[in-house]
């Protein structure tokens, strides 16, 4: 009797003792299921975002490139003054220290300089609305009236290097430069007609005058453009090439516009009853 005493004694303290540990794992289960997360699972959001903030710091996040940028203007203006701050500084040593920048006959030199660079710029010019269409980049067109206003720009210095330094003011000889040598005339015309497309540049006069009658007026850059190449050419006495290079070129650009208007404006077949 002692003994199955003893022995149901051991077994109740062992089955107990089994309960209680049964009973403890599952009050630690669920202590971890119903409680707070595992320390792993607590440390992983903060690292997370400890990782996030260094990388974050290291690369940051870029903003978008805005195309065009707001120097490009302000860049090409910078370029384009540059031919003219060289051919007065030429000029300038040229005349009072003796050099030989420009050549042995530095006013004919600078005289054909700042012409080819009015071409140049009238091709620019005329170059911008084919640019537009062909790489469809509507922002380009906002350089059209620069390039055009300094065209203007280094006709008229062409113009003033002739006037001061060649015929020294004397408004005779200018006259009759003019009137008697053909190439001077044609020259002094492309000129002439550059003046109220300069003036008219602006969007108030594109209100005033309307797009139809601006548009219509401003087709007068094709006649001065012409005129100017040939008045290169006939001043041009040897070497012909360069004057032939800037004829491709508006041949080429003016070209375009004629096959533009052209299949734009589709002749309509004639009837066949009548």
């Amino acid at each position: 009797m002692r003994t199955d005493v003893r022995g149901e004694g051991v077994a109740g303290e062992r089955g107990a003792g089994e309960r209680a540990t049964s009973e403890g794992v599952a009050i630690g289960t669920e202590g971890r299921r119903l409680g707070s997360p595992p320390e792993s699972n607590v440390a992983a959001p903060a690292e997370a975002k400890r990782h996030r903030k260094r990388a974050e710091g290291i690369n940051p996040p870029r903003r978008p490139l805005r195309w065009p940028p707001r120097w490009l203007p302000w860049l090409v203006l910078l370029a384009s003054v540059l031919p003219f701050a060289y051919v007065v500084g030429a000029i300038a040593s040229d005349f009072f220290e003796g050099t030989r920048h420009l050549g042995s006959n530095p006013i004919k030199a600078a005289e054909h300089f700042t012409g080819k660079w009015a071409l140049r710029f009238l091709a620019l010019s005329l170059a911008v609305t084919p640019a537009v269409r062909l790489l469809r980049q509507g922002w380009l067109i906002r350089y059209r009236r620069t390039f055009g206003l300094l065209a203007f720009f280094y006709a008229c210095t062409h113009l003033v290097i002739y006037a001061v330094l060649d015929v020294e003011l004397l408004w005779s000889d200018m006259v009759e430069d003019v009137a008697e040598r053909l190439y001077i005339t044609i020259g002094m015309t492309a000129l002439v007609l550059l003046i109220p497309l300069a003036v008219t540049s602006t969007k108030g006069w594109i209100r005033r005058m309307g797009n139809k009658r601006w548009n219509a007026l401003h087709r007068l850059v094709y006649v001065s453009s012409v005129l100017g190449l040939v008045h290169y050419w006939m001043s041009v006495k040897k070497d012909i090439t360069e004057p032939a290079v800037f004829g491709l070129v508006f041949a080429a650009l003016l070209g375009w516009r004629v096959w533009r208007w052209r299949t734009s404006n589709p002749k309509r077949a004639p009837n066949s009853a009548t």
